[in-house]
């Protein structure tokens, strides 16, 4: 059964007779009449009946079949203009990959990527920098927000907010009220960082090694940020933190932001995607209205101007 016959049969049925439906199909009436013929064969029914002055009328199987080829004609069609739709951008599917200090912000990335583009489906994948990395490195991910872009080839990163970094401290602390805390009374704290190979680990390392010069600090080292937070409130040391992991408790007041010369730091949220994939046109899309309505989904810390 072939596509060719379905037409010649759908068209017989509606001018009633062979020669109409060939002039119709630009062929003649015997190569439409073999075309049926080899359809009923095929099938082991009669399609078409003559009924006097009405010419060839379907029968009850042939209703069946003509059915069956207008449902499959409309999936088709909508089949078509899907493949035409994603190849424009406009749906389709989009894995996006973002570090775990991205995780106050991805879920409300992705309800608002469903209102703009309700066609596109986005599955989010949240892990730490080094899990991430590796999803990126094997093209698990169609794009990737992180901190910091990795030293393996990649196929784009451009930056599309900015991060800034913050020294906290519980609102108890005896620095927490001062002005302008001078890096010789941080010598003496104790600092809470993340676990090795975080991207927040590294700055928090580089601002020690700065100001230490080579001093080992004490240290409590912890595997996330909600649980750095809690120590930091419960007064176990101090922590540089991405304020934008720290938004919600710097606004109600169960941490502080040190009064430190050089913060926040600031650096930059990126847009990655990953190198030897093809860039679709959904993560091209995905990719520009991230950089466009950073402004809608960034949390926002006090006295910082709002991204974009």
């Amino acid at each position: 059964m072939t596509l060719k016959q379905l037409r010649a049969l759908r068209a017989v049925e509606r001018h009633k007779t062979i020669t109409a439906a060939a002039d119709t199909l630009g062929l003649t009436g015997p190569a439409v009449h073999n075309q049926l013929k080899t359809l009923e064969s095929a099938l082991g029914v009669t399609l078409l009946t003559r009924e006097g002055g009405k010419g060839n009328v379907l029968t009850p199987e042939g209703e069946v079949l003509l059915t069956a080829y207008g449902e499959m004609t409309a999936s088709l069609g909508r089949a078509v203009a899907t493949m035409q739709a994603m190849s424009a951008g406009e749906c389709g599917n989009l894995t996006l990959g973002v570090v775990s200090t991205g995780k106050y912000f991805a879920p409300k990335i992705v309800a608002l990527l469903r209102e703009a583009m309700p066609d596109v489906s986005v599955q989010l994948v949240i892990g730490n920098r080094t899990d991430t990395i590796a999803r990126l490195a094997r093209g698990e991910l169609d794009l990737c927000i992180m901190g910091r872009p990795p030293r393996l080839p990649l196929g784009g990163a451009s930056t599309f907010a900015e991060h800034p970094h913050v020294l906290v401290a519980a609102p108890d602390h005896p620095l927490a009220r001062r002005r302008l805390v001078g890096s010789a009374e941080l010598l003496e704290e104790r600092f809470v960082l993340r676990e090795e190979g975080s991207g927040t680990r590294i700055m928090a390392e580089r601002f020690l090694d700065e100001i230490g010069k080579g001093r080992i600090f004490e240290t409590y080292e912890m595997g996330s940020n909600e649980t750095i937070k809690q120590a930091v409130m419960a007064g176990l040391g101090i922590a540089v933190l991405s304020a934008h992991t720290v938004a919600h408790e710097l606004e109600t007041g169960r941490l502080v932001a040190l009064d430190v010369p050089g913060f926040p730091i600031i650096r930059h949220w990126f847009i990655v995607s990953p190198a030897h994939v093809h860039e679709t046109p959904i993560a091209a899309r995905v990719r520009d209205w991230l950089a466009e309505n950073s402004a809608a989904f960034m949390p926002q810390v006090q006295g910082e101007s709002a991204p974009g």
